[in-house]
């Protein structure tokens, strides 16, 4: 009896174990490396499923990181070279091989050893593709069951065989033509892909999709902008159409705690960006860190970093889990980087803040709908948040100052503090490196009309001629949101590479100079600079081949930062024997037209050179009543507008690929003008 009672017994458990036991992962060893910490390999974006960043690989450290030389360069075909691409994206690596993405969607993989190509993928994506709103960038690729993935500019999500490059499958997520793209680097994990999506500036949708990883097939779709009688709904007005088109992309990758079945994401801008005055409400789910059920993709949580966004506070850089201890209980923290100037730090199980956030009265423009109040971090700002006056500007503000048609000064700007660029953490010091933009906006508002595929912003900014331009890289404590230390840089960095962090106590990073960096996690003193020769604007991953450590970085610029372009992977080891090449040319740190002064030149190219965010002169010395035209040779629609604000402003309007558009200047004077879609692009009309 007691033989046939064990029997019943443990025949019952193990069916009751095949019952419940949950079905076997798709790709049980990703899903195990993508939980665990990072090792050898580089499998995901931001390293593992907590976007930290953290490598526990330590052969090289603080003692001998001064000895690092090249061990390869690999130079990747002339893919993504040219004024209009950004060279952004993270490799990744597994069992010897690297694989990394350019600018224009195409993608290789390499010997992570030596750096020769194995194969290669071209996107043959369309050249004409108009609605990328800042320049061409993919950021990244993820990989799980033999295949690797990435999202496309065209909108698009592809599958590749990892052994071959051949396409597997390829994925519509919507048309480019009504604004859509994906410069994000995708996540998979327990065979599901879910990839964000761009177009915050052409009144888009925004959207989180899950693909099954092996068919490509849509599971679900989660929009970031709620429509009628959906939970958030009531943060839009009623009766309109407005949160439909209210932007609120994602540009980046999410992260995932398996524990809680929770998936984390950050939100981006409102549109129409700059022109609130009709929409009124909060606004959710804009500028936001969002948590959703992981195998359903059901709301879970959300926090609001800015409500009511007019400002293009995009919140971009991607989410960071960590576990720490708070009054001596351990928490789970979520932190997101903002453009801000300040780490948002929450509790990832609920949302609520982690470290104090407090709600603030803030100044008011009721034409724009204004927030009574905003949410301020306890802590300190990364970067400085208020603008200083300059000649020609009657308004300088500081963060949440509003304004409507007259130019207003606010800093840190829409393109200040903390854009894409990722911020790791360190359990080993318990801080956060957080890259940042110090830089000025003029912002004002008018009055826009939606039309599908077109740019919808409601306005503008722009940084003033002759104004600084610089960055901050800072650690930030995650248990108490304060500065453990700062450097100044002399260039911007808050939209470019980010950084990496190991165990052996490195800070590594690049910089829009070309140069790449390692600092010592724990103080921020510079252990090593090594000049690449290309703009260092792309996260470093860190790996093992064959027992040896290896770091990589991709170099090849960033066209918002205006630094030197090319198509460059750099891996460096303790067995390099590659030196530094030239310094390439040093991006701006004044902004405003640069370049020679060229007399009589009456026409002006726009997109010329292989450089399609330019003016070409920039700066040029004519006749009164002269009639300059300007012609668009670029890829994307540009136009020619003027900074001056009174009577004297003109614009050439919207200026398509091929077409020409004129301006005639009957009076002396500098007139000073940008294009009004990319206000980076600067140009200068001398009239004598």
């Amino acid at each position: 009896m007691r033989r046939l009672a064990w029997w019943t017994v443990s025949t019952l458990t193990v069916f009751c174990l095949l019952i419940t036991a949950p079905a076997q992962a798709a790709d049980p060893e990703m899903d195990k490396l993508l939980q665990g910490p990072v090792g050898k390999d580089w499998v995901t974006n931001g390293g593992n499923l907590t976007n930290n960043r953290y490598s526990t690989l330590k052969q090289i450290d603080t003692a001998n990181v001064g000895k690092l030389k090249g061990a390869w360069m690999t130079r990747l075909k002339g893919s993504g070279v040219g004024g209009k691409y950004s060279f952004e994206g993270t490799p990744l690596v597994k069992d010897g091989i690297m694989y990394v993405v350019t600018g224009n969607d195409d993608v290789f993989a390499l010997n992570a050893k030596t750096g020769e190509i194995i194969w290669e993928y071209w996107s043959g994506i369309e050249q004409n593709i108009s609605t990328v709103c800042c320049g061409w960038v993919n950021r990244g690729l993820a990989m799980g069951e033999g295949q690797i993935y990435l999202g496309q500019l065209d909108a698009n999500v592809v599958a590749l065989d990892m052994k071959t490059g051949k396409v597997a499958w390829k994925t519509p997520i919507e048309k480019w033509q009504n604004g859509y793209g994906i410069t994000g680097a995708p996540l998979y994990y327990d065979g599901v892909i879910y990839s964000g999506i761009t177009g915050g500036e052409f009144g888009v949708r925004g959207r989180l999709t899950a693909l099954d990883a092996k068919t490509g097939e849509i599971k679900w779709r989660w929009f970031t902008l709620p429509a009628p009688g959906e939970k958030g709904s009531e943060t839009w007005p009623a009766g309109t159409d407005h949160a439909m088109r209210g932007g609120a992309p994602i540009w980046n990758t999410p992260a995932v705690d398996p524990e809680l079945g929770l998936l984390y994401f950050a939100v981006g801008n409102c549109g129409p960006d700059y022109d609130g005055s009709m929409r009124e409400g909060d606004n959710l789910y804009c500028t936001s860190v969002v948590a959703l059920k992981l195998k359903t993709g059901e709301y879970a949580w959300h926090f609001q970093e800015v409500h009511h966004d007019i400002w293009d506070f995009d919140a971009a850089s991607p989410v960071v889990l960590f576990d720490t201890t708070v009054n001596g209980q351990p928490r789970k923290g979520v932190a997101q980087a903002g453009r801000t100037g300040w780490v948002y730090i929450l509790d990832r199980t609920n949302g609520k803040p982690l470290v104090g956030i407090e709600e603030k009265p803030v100044p008011q423009e009721p034409r724009q709908k204004t927030a009574a109040t905003q949410p301020i971090p306890v802590g300190d700002p990364t970067v400085p948040q208020c603008a200083e006056k300059m000649p020609g500007y009657d308004e300088a503000g500081c963060l949440y100052t509003p304004f409507w048609e007259s130019p207003v000064l606010v800093q840190p700007s829409g393109v200040g503090g903390t854009n894409w660029s990722p911020m790791p953490y360190s359990p080993d010091t318990g801080y956060l490196y957080v890259p940042g933009t110090v830089r000025t906006s003029a912002y004002t508002r008018f009055p826009t009309t939606y039309t599908n595929g077109i740019r919808y912003t409601g306005g503008g900014q722009a940084a003033p001629i002759g104004s600084p331009m610089s960055g901050t890289f800072t650690a930030i404590d995650a248990k108490t949101n304060k500065i453990a230390w700062q450097t100044k840089t002399p260039y911007r960095v808050g939209g470019g590479g980010g950084s990496t962090v190991t165990a052996g106590g490195l800070v590594l990073r690049g910089e829009p100079d070309g140069n790449f960096l390692a600092l010592d996690a724990k103080t921020g003193q510079e252990l090593f600079r090594f000049q690449t020769g290309f703009g260092a604007d792309a996260p470093p991953v860190v790996y093992e081949v064959d027992g040896d450590e290896y770091i990589t970085i991709a170099t090849g610029g960033n066209q918002m930062q205006g630094s030197a372009y090319g198509d460059a992977v750099w891996t460096f080891s303790l067995k390099g024997q590659l030196g530094p090449l030239w310094a390439p040319p040093a991006p701006p740190t004044i902004a405003g037209p640069t370049g020679p002064i060229a007399a009589g030149v009456d026409a002006i190219k726009i997109g010329a050179n292989n450089t399609e965010y330019s003016f070409s002169p920039a700066r040029t010395r004519i006749k009164s009543g002269t009639t300059v035209t300007f012609t668009n040779v670029g890829d994307v629609p540009h136009d020619s507008t003027s900074l001056v604000q009174d009577n004297n402003g003109w614009s050439t309007g919207a200026i398509s690929k091929g077409e020409t558009k004129t301006v005639k200047f009957d009076r002396p004077g500098i007139y000073y003008y940008i294009c009004s879609p990319h206000p980076w692009m600067y140009g200068q009309v001398i009239v004598e």
